[in-house]
């Protein structure tokens, strides 16, 4: 008796903070560029954002914020944000300590490598992304608790917003309703029971989506922790979700998943230091091997997006994705060879055959020789002690696999289609994959997200993030050179154009709005250029510590909402 009393008075205390806090979720603006002098939030989604802000008013840090923002993005970002997923975090604190959380979704117990293969060895189309069997275990949740350890205030506190935001519902956005409209059929076929995210007639902007059956799920986790998600009720709701379809997830790799802690990739590049995530994030090898490809040729000096910087760029983009196909994997796994890759005098010898003003060409770029392996969301943050946090985290595919867990209200990631499903075969993003990225039973798959915090003297300068598949990569690449060498802003930064090349196919993907001056000039260096929609969205903090200000930018391309104060 004592403990429900007990329970009902820190929930009470944990609705009045959250009232306190004025989240407004059905009537809310969009704040693109917030400069401030003590802390920043930036998300993909304002009414998250907010969430964050008020945590770390409440005298929470950067990590509480984090959690709680991660929360409140697995219900208003309901396609990428979520509990039936993963990410990475990576922290940098006042004390000169680095911090990385590994909590990627894992392959099931009974999964193996030709899995989604067919009798002749071809893969079979969309099984590693549809339905049950594509659900990695995910792995969200035990990084929100890993996460705890470096939190100041009580769990409770954090899951709060959420479950408000859940229970009582907010205002969906314009883009939001057309996703909803638009996916309307997908989640109809994969689901045998009614969703949250389909209703009679057409989803518009500032309807409200109530989730109850997630508030439920949020709250059983509130009251038991871990064991309130990878046991009792939902463990069960998602073990009969499996068995409803294809899926094999079993009780057995809930109870067993676990958030690994590992050390940060540490670098650095023109003077600053560069921490982000080791494997198995491909996304910071990859950022190293391009920065450090660059970093002798003085880019600063051909100017922004000039035919020199942009070719140089590329094809420094080209030789880290042909070592990604290669190397690259789960390091419990495979031994992947980080130290020669990531070698400077190995990266010089990588770009001894670019040539400039000629392109060059992913049949003679291969991998290095050596002797002896695009929908997620992204929150950036600084507390007013100078803690900063970067987050990546994903389903995969835009509402992952679309299979919601029936009873339990959250969307399963398809996150096994990261897999190298058969060796050289491209997976949803087009990248191509080896042995290193095989499937086995328990092993974690292949990802490209990459937070990433810059320090300055050994202080936050840049905390920045971006969902988008194999892009986000190449858009971190980007968002640093843009700051640190072009010295842009930090608004033009994230919100300029971006272009993309990932070795295979070799092709430059550019969005629409790109000089069509530079293109036509890569054109006539001989590379193929393919124009496409928005690349990434990317969150960035840029912190002066001199004059102890605070620039928080979120992407003109999505919803982001940036606060501070």
């Amino acid at each position: 008796m004592r403990q429900k009393l007990l329970l009902a008075f820190v929930y009470l205390l944990c609705s009045i903070s959250f009232s306190n806090a004025q989240l407004n979720a059905f009537k809310y603006t969009q704040n693109k560029v917030v400069t401030c002098s003590n802390a920043a939030v930036v998300t993909a989604h304002p009414l998250a954002s907010q969430a964050g802000i008020s945590i770390l008013k409440q005298g929470g840090n950067a990590v509480d914020a984090a959690i709680a923002t991660q929360l409140a993005l697995a219900v208003v970002f309901p396609n990428a944000g979520n509990v039936g997923g993963g990410g990475f975090l990576i922290a940098n604190f006042n004390t000169g300590k680095n911090i990385t959380i590994d909590y990627r979704e894992k392959a099931p117990g009974k999964a193996y490598k030709d899995m989604y293969l067919d009798e002749t060895g071809n893969p079979i189309k969309n099984l590693s992304l549809k339905k049950q069997l594509a659900s990695g275990v995910p792995g969200t949740v035990a990084g929100l608790f890993a996460s705890m350890k470096y939190a100041k205030l009580d769990f409770k506190i954090l899951i709060e917003p959420a479950i408000q935001l859940a229970e009582k519902g907010f205002a969906i956005t314009a883009s939001q309703a057309n996703d909803f409209n638009t996916y309307r059929d997908d989640f109809i076929k994969a689901n045998k029971n009614p969703v949250a995210f389909v209703k009679m007639g057409e989803w518009k902007k500032g309807d409200v989506l109530i989730q109850k059956d997630l508030a439920a799920t949020l709250k059983r986790i509130r009251d038991a922790g871990m064991k309130g998600f990878y046991k009792g009720k939902t463990a069960a709701l998602i073990i009969k979700e499996m068995r409803s379809g294809n899926g094999i997830i079993s009780l057995d790799d809930l109870k067993k998943y676990r958030a690994t802690e590992r050390k940060p990739v540490d670098f650095t590049y023109n003077g600053f230091r560069i921490i982000t995530m080791p494997l198995p994030s491909s996304g910071g090898i990859i950022l190293q091997q391009m920065l450090k490809m660059v970093e002798d040729r003085n880019i600063g000096s051909m100017g922004f997006q000039t035919k020199e910087s942009v070719q140089l760029m590329i094809e420094a983009e080209r030789r880290a994705y042909a070592d990604r196909a290669f190397f690259l994997g789960d390091p419990d796994f495979v031994k992947v060879p980080v130290e020669k890759i990531t070698d400077p005098v190995y990266l010089r010898q990588r770009m001894n055959d670019f040539i400039p003003g000629v392109a060059g060409s992913s049949i003679v770029t291969k991998e290095g020789m050596i002797r002896e392996s695009e929908e997620t969301t992204h929150v950036s943050i600084i507390d007013k002690d100078g803690n900063a946090v970067s987050v990546t985290t994903t389903l995969n595919d835009s509402y992952g696999s679309k299979t919601v867990v029936s009873g339990a209200g959250f969307i399963l990631n398809n996150e096994m289609d990261d897999f190298s499903v058969k060796p050289g075969h491209p997976n949803m993003y087009g990248a191509t994959g080896n042995a290193a990225n095989a499937i086995a039973p328990y092993k974690r798959m292949l990802s490209s997200m990459t937070p990433a915090i810059v320090l300055k003297d050994n202080k936050p300068f840049l905390v920045v993030g971006t969902p988008g598949g194999t892009t986000i990569p190449t858009s971190v690449f980007q968002s640093i050179v843009n700051v640190i060498d072009f010295k842009l802003s930090a608004e033009d930064a994230v919100n300029l154009p971006k272009f993309h090349h990932q070795w295979l196919p070799d092709s430059v993907y550019m969005e629409r709005t790109f000089s069509p001056v530079v293109m036509q000039q890569l054109k006539d260096m001989g590379y193929k250029i393919r124009t496409r929609g928005t690349i990434g969205r990317t969150e960035m903090i840029l912190i002066d510590s001199k004059k102890r200000n605070i620039i928080a930018v979120a992407d003109k391309r999505g919803d982001d909402g940036a606060e501070g104060y």
